[in-house]
């Protein structure tokens, strides 16, 4: 039999009439210790992780090809200066034209490729050339070169010359026009009459025209290990998008909203529930916007001034539009939903006016999760940060084209070369995939952990508030039992937090692992083609999501416990779910409508943020110059997902305060012989009535 869990305040009156002392005070210990020095190891395996992709990655690789040296274009090197030489270019035609053969032994990673400043275009009455880097016996500096529009074949000698005309360097004709397409030039197949006229005239190779040597660039630039490099580089490009859409809008909304609820609360439920379909519509139309349903503002893969009737597919506009299919699904859903609850809104109102007293009380609730949201906002950075290093880290190795002919002329050696012609690459190791997923796992641990960590502080501080209602007046209520909470979780409990926030990252963890193998066999048609293995492949994923949500739903009741008690994380677990199963039919349908309400409150902070970071991404910055983002979808995405966190750390406020306060409603009326002594009269009233709607409902 459990004892009474009484009052933060030190004492609590049980049902004889008597005083005693209370357990949050006394009789505390560390719990899960073990766990706690678990989770300090992991964070500084986090920082070893961390510090090997500051040494070996560099971010501008996600942006930028490979020049013919190895160097990354737009960055500055040790013999390079390429700063400012942000475009990839292939020089010689012919090697792209055999790389986009299906049994072609040439790959488009071999053909050769330098970084320029802009896209060279064929001349109408001449024959420009594109040169390699001044070198050797061309004594030109770099900002010569590029002044001189890359072109120093008036300098070359006989041999020199010679060479070009093979197609082998050291300069090579501009037979093709050719377009900025994320930061490499796309081959146009349209040859320059001109052009291929004086180059023919001058004796050079034969150069081939067909439609292959624009969709090997293509294909290249379209490829899936592309797509993914773009859209990391695309997060951070848009850092200042996530401060102000992922961090400071969804502050100020948060905060906003606390405010609403505790001076309008009546009109809140409504308020949030027009709101959010109202934003759900907007972001939607705003994808139709990208994906060029509506208006002619599509998602585009050239970067600056092109033809009007150029067109180049890429993959980032089917990915937008069929994220505006899914948002037009969502959108439909939720207003059919928000229809249905209506009539359980007035509900949600109760049970809102409760925590708006408590808000009200406990002032500094208001202002508690400005810390861990402080917090998170300084470790979101240095993990971003991290990440984008992780992603771009690998080494810079010269491929093996040995059964292939490419020739090129060496400035240094003063011939032609055969033997190191080949391009370069950035191969990855095994080991560093372990690495990014062990960054996403403490990414999500340490989310889950702050959120955990401020939850417990949250419902320490209303637990005081419930158990010491006789001594509202008291000058303790306003402040102490928030700072007082958070002295007994730093003291006591961070272990018990670490293993509630270790075991719902683990359940997600795992979900996901086993969603993306589900796609992937899906992909290859391995999907169970008899009925029942159909049944059991959907009812896996539907017992697997129900799962999560029950753990996460449990760890959040478990926090309570741990709060007001200071047991471990699995005995507060049973406490919880002994309480909770006591008194469903008491409390479920209070608690189901209020966590609604409350959920898309935080949907609407979210869907603003998303909003808002639309709108900055759609700005100059971000369509044209070196910034240039390849898609909003990632950047929105995580916006979106940022906001939410930061709701879910200021809604934490309302949302366990209706819930500590029905746990302690429930251990209150087991104490008392089921007539809880210590609950508000609006909680009262509120169970009472649903009470009154069960019985109407099952008689």
């Amino acid at each position: 039999m459990r004892g009474p869990l009484g009052a933060v305040i030190g004492r609590y009156t049980t049902s004889d009439g008597s005083e005693k002392d209370g357990i949050i005070k006394h009789n505390r210990k560390c719990r899960d210790i073990t766990f706690l020095i678990v989770f300090i190891a992991f964070w500084v395996s986090m920082i070893v992780n961390s510090s090997f992709g500051f040494n070996q990655g560099n971010p501008l690789r996600l942006t930028y090809g490979l020049d013919y040296e190895g160097n990354v274009c737009g960055s500055k090197h040790r013999h390079r200066d390429l700063t400012k030489l942000e475009l990839r270019y292939w020089l010689n035609p012919n090697q792209v034209y055999e790389s986009g053969l299906k049994d072609g032994e040439h790959k488009l990673g071999n053909a050769r490729s330098i970084c320029l400043l802009d896209c060279p275009a064929p001349s109408d009455d001449t024959l420009n050339w594109v040169c390699d880097y001044p070198d050797g016996e061309i004594r030109l500096k770099m900002g010569d070169w590029v002044d001189r529009n890359y072109d120093y074949f008036e300098f070359l000698t006989p041999e020199m010359r010679n060479s070009s005309l093979q197609l082998q360097g050291p300069c090579y004709p501009i037979i093709f026009p050719s377009v900025n397409v994320y930061w490499s030039c796309q081959y146009i197949a349209r040859a320059s009459n001109s052009s291929l006229r004086h180059w023919q005239q001058m004796g050079g190779v034969n150069i081939q025209e067909d439609m292959i040597i624009d969709k090997s660039i293509r294909r290249s630039l379209n490829s899936r290990a592309s797509v993914l490099k773009r859209y990391v580089a695309d997060i951070g490009k848009s850092w200042p998008v996530l401060i102000v859409c992922g961090g400071l809008v969804p502050l100020f909304l948060s905060i906003v909203w606390l405010l609403l609820i505790r001076h309008f609360v009546a009109a809140m439920p409504w308020i949030t529930v027009v709101l959010f379909n109202m934003l759900l519509i907007s972001v939607t139309i705003f994808y139709y916007l990208k994906a060029g349903w509506i208006g002619n503002d599509a998602v585009t893969p050239i970067i600056g001034e092109h033809d009007p009737y150029f067109h180049v597919y890429g993959r980032e506009l089917t990915h937008v539009r069929g994220v505006a299919i899914l948002m037009t699904f969502i959108s439909v859903v939720a207003i059919l939903t928000s229809i249905a609850i209506i009539r359980r809104i007035l509900m949600a109102t109760s049970v809102l006016k409760v925590a708006a007293k408590v808000i009200g009380e406990v002032q500094a609730l208001i202002i508690f999760p400005a810390i861990p949201y402080a917090m998170l906002a300084v470790f979101y950075m240095f993990w971003l940060s991290a990440a984008l290093h992780l992603f771009s880290s690998g080494q810079v190795v010269q491929n093996n084209c040995s059964n292939t002919n490419c020739c090129a002329y060496d400035l240094v050696l003063k011939k032609v070369n055969c033997d190191r012609c080949c391009g370069y690459s950035i191969r990855y190791t095994p080991h560093i995939t372990i690495a990014i997923f062990f960054h996403l796992f403490g990414c999500y641990w340490a989310t889950q952990f702050f959120v955990a960590s401020s939850a417990t502080v949250i419902a320490g501080s209303v637990a005081s508030y419930y158990w010491a209602q006789g001594e509202a007046a008291s000058p303790e209520i306003p402040f102490l039992p928030v700072f007082a909470s958070m002295k007994r979780l730093a003291r006591y409990n961070l272990g018990s937090v670490a293993l509630g926030s270790l075991v719902v990252s683990f359940v997600e963890s795992v979900r996901f692992i086993l969603e993306a193998i589900r796609r992937r066999t899906k992909v290859r048609g391995t999907t169970p083609d008899h009925w029942l293995g159909r049944v059991g492949h959907y009812t896996s994923r539907g017992c697997l999501k129900s799962v999560e949500w029950t753990i996460k739903s449990v760890n959040r009741n478990a926090y309570i416990m741990i709060a007001i008690t200071g047991k471990s994380f699995c005995k507060s677990s049973a406490i919880a779910t002994e309480l909770i199963i006591n008194n469903i039919m008491r409390i479920g349908k209070v608690n189901v409508i209020g966590d609604v309400i409350l959920f898309l409150g935080k949907l609407c902070v979210s869907l603003f943020s998303a909003l808002f970071g639309f709108l900055m991404l759609d700005s100059h910055k971000y369509r044209s110059s070196h910034n240039k983002v390849s898609s909003p979808l990632l950047p929105v995405l995580a916006c979106w997902a940022l906001g939410y966190v930061v709701a879910t750390l200021f809604f934490a406020v309302v949302e366990m305060s209706i819930d500590t306060i029905i746990l302690s409603f429930c251990q209150d009326s087991e104490e008392n012989q089921g007539n809880a002594q210590h609950a508000p009269s609006l909680l009262l009233e509120t169970l009472d009535n649903n009470e009154e709607e069960v019985q109407r409902l099952t008689h």
